[in-house]
């Protein structure tokens, strides 16, 4: 497979907080790769400097190829890089088909009806609720709602930032199942994920943050079985 995304050695700091501390991995095509660790661990920083919203004082970031270090976020976006944001973040005063539309907003116009038959397909319920004011929706559903919407701009890499918070454990299911669906189709993953049973239970590889530092990795099966983890996130 070949490397999708490779982060290097980068170092983010909070005006004099070292929030995130020399940390480098990779994704390859075709992967879940999913960062696991405690609240503050560094986690959706470090998903933040890769799509562009923060910088790294060190190192380096490439991305299909090329270089994205400095990179403006809407400009990765165009390139194939998608984040879904912690806490949903839909536009709460606008329709299902109307955020899924903003979307799009990278892609032609004349793609976006065919995008949007893609996206119901995934998601059926949105479907059924496409003209359904978004502030109107469950937890679950407007989850389900800022996935499509990434999908919509057609990623190379879709980043989902703590997909499963404040969901009901059905709900958290339901979204893990559309991980595992996603993945089967062919989308690229990093996954940031505070739940890590059911991260590394879709994952192919895993690492895991501790204050900033990543401190194991392996394949997701392996940190299953890894007693540190068990014991710090599994209540093993």
């Amino acid at each position: 497979m070949a490397e999708l995304l490779k982060v290097d050695d980068i170092n983010v700091y909070y005006g004099a907080i070292h929030a995130i501390k020399g940390v480098s991995f990779h994704v390859d095509e075709g992967e879940i790769v999913t960062l696991i660790g405690a609240n503050g661990a560094g986690k959706s920083t470090t998903l933040q400097t890769v799509s562009g919203l923060l910088r790294s004082k060190t190192g380096s970031i490439t991305f299909d190829g090329q270089s994205i270090s400095g990179v403006p976020a809407h400009r990765l976006v165009e390139r194939g890089l998608a984040q879904v944001p912690e806490g949903r973040r839909v536009f709460l005063q606008m329709t299902v088909e109307e955020n899924l539309e903003m979307g799009a907003y990278t892609q032609p116009n004349a793609n976006t009806p065919a995008s949007l038959e893609r996206v119901y397909v995934q998601f059926p319920r949105l479907k059924e609720r496409r003209k359904q004011i978004a502030g109107t929706l469950s937890g679950g559903e407007q989850q389900m709602l800022a996935m499509g919407r990434a999908l919509m701009s057609k990623p190379k890499l879709l980043m989902l930032d703590e997909p499963s918070m404040g969901l009901a454990p059905i709900l958290v299911e339901q979204i893990f199942q559309i991980i595992r669906d996603l993945h089967k189709a062919g989308t690229t993953i990093l996954l940031v994920e505070q739940n890590a049973q059911m991260a590394l239970s879709v994952a192919n590889r895993a690492y895991v943050l501790e204050t900033g530092k990543i401190t194991l990795s392996g394949t997701g099966d392996e940190l299953i079985l890894s007693d540190e983890v068990r014991k710090a996130y599994l209540g093993g």
